[in-house]
């Protein structure tokens, strides 16, 4: 991990970014590959603190406790995913809601086009009529702030761009 945070301290140092998002210590929802993610760039920025901001994208708990209405009951798998507790975010840890309707689209053939990770199947199976519902806006938790931008955001450069 050490190798893979320094490749990515290192590409930091060399392209300055602003902002940087990557998953929660859970991965979302307890993916491996995405808790590495976290890990390597949390370790990254930690050798090199040049972005200026960190979010991870999360699941406000109010979109949630509507979700079994227009999603089904939640499958055995999911049910299990739901007990750890970064799955679900308080409504008030939420710093930034982005609308992504314009793009909410391209999200859904994006998984499609990686439709033989069963972890995808469930995000498939709602149809995208349902998937531009539930994911046309974006909630992120902000892990790590020098700006000062003060919450709620709708622009993860909030504090950044110049006024």
């Amino acid at each position: 991990m050490a190798d893979a945070a320094g490749r990515l301290a290192h590409l930091f140092d060399r392209y300055h970014p602003q902002v940087v998002v990557t998953y929660d210590a859970n991965g979302f929802y307890g993916h491996p590959d995405h808790i590495q993610a976290h890990r390597i760039t949390v370790a990254a920025l930690e050798l090199a603190p040049i972005p200026q901001k960190l979010y991870f994208p999360v699941i406000p708990q109010s979109e949630v406790e509507g979700s079994s209405s227009c999603c089904g009951p939640p499958t055995p798998s999911a049910r299990a995913r739901t007990k750890t507790p970064s799955t679900w975010t308080p409504d008030e840890q939420i710093a930034a809601r982005v609308d992504c309707s314009d793009v909410v689209e391209a999200k859904f053939r994006a998984l499609e086009a990686h439709a033989s990770q069963t972890d995808n199947q469930f995000f498939l199976g709602l149809g995208l009529d349902l998937f531009k519902q539930v994911f046309s806006v974006e909630s992120f938790v902000r892990a790590h702030d020098t700006t000062g931008a003060p919450v709620p955001e709708d622009d993860l450069f909030a504090g950044l761009r110049p006024r």
